[in-house]
């Protein structure tokens, strides 16, 4: 696991933007395309915009970059909440992205259904290799959230790599989510992280007790695959008071 902590935001945003672009061209030339899982939330949707802009647009060959989503809210793909449809709008759109190349939940299935389905092209598209993404996008809720893993939900107990519906008792809503198993394979992990709001939750992931059920993203936790966090100094505050590094 590797922390880097960058003065503003703006240099975290680009720090991102620069391991994005790495990890796509190192994995076009290693296996001819590039496999990566999208994060929703009001952070990603930035970095997405950045992507979008000059010099980065010109360094990545995008017709062999692959979109997913690892969680999606269980709305339909026109709502303002969608993952998808933001990534459309800010992303896909822009870049002229071909819509083959992205794969969205069916949140018009039950939501049992719609995580099974979005499994089943998972699977299909891997083919009869395992289903390891490049790199898995993430961000970090207050209370320790990560993709749709939320405190105290069954979802925590999965230990199957796959896709799983989740209910939020306290919003009464469904998500679709990867599970933590499936997380864990990815060849490359990077959680985007900033602002004072996201101090406490940083802590408590990174040093604070091993309570999974309470501090969700600690389950992302692969010792054998790259896991970079990328945060301003406001997110990492309780780190560098406590003497990480």
């Amino acid at each position: 696991m590797k922390l880097n902590i960058s003065n503003t935001i703006d240099e975290v945003l680009g720090n991102v933007a620069e391991y994005f672009i790495a990890a796509a061209n190192d994995s076009i030339a290693q296996h001819g395309s590039f496999e990566v899982a999208l994060s929703g939330g009001s952070s990603p949707k930035k970095l997405y915009s950045l992507l979008t802009t000059s010099p980065y647009t010109e360094r990545v060959d995008w017709d062999k970059v692959l979109f997913f989503f690892g969680d999606e809210r269980y709305v339909p793909t026109t709502d303002p909440a969608s993952n998808y449809l933001m990534a459309q709008k800010v992303l896909f759109e822009p870049l002229n992205i071909d819509m083959t190349k992205v794969f969205a939940v069916d949140t018009t299935l039950a939501p049992e259904a719609a995580a099974a389905q979005y499994m089943n092209d998972i699977t299909r598209h891997f083919d009869d290799r395992e289903p390891i993404f490049d790199l898995v996008l993430l961000g970090l809720g207050d209370n320790s959230h990560t993709a749709s893993l939320f405190p105290y939900t069954p979802v925590l107990q999965e230990q199957k790599a796959g896709i799983k519906s989740v209910f939020l008792t306290d919003q009464q809503v469904y998500r679709i989510t990867f599970t933590a198993p499936l997380i864990n394979m990815a060849a490359r992990v990077a959680f985007l992280v900033y602002g004072e709001t996201k101090s406490d939750a940083v802590y408590n992931v990174l040093e604070g007790e091993n309570d999974a059920e309470n501090f969700p993203a600690q389950l992302v936790n692969s010792k054998a695959k790259s896991i970079e966090w990328f945060m301003d100094r406001a997110a990492a505050a309780r780190l560098m008071s406590a003497g990480a590094n």
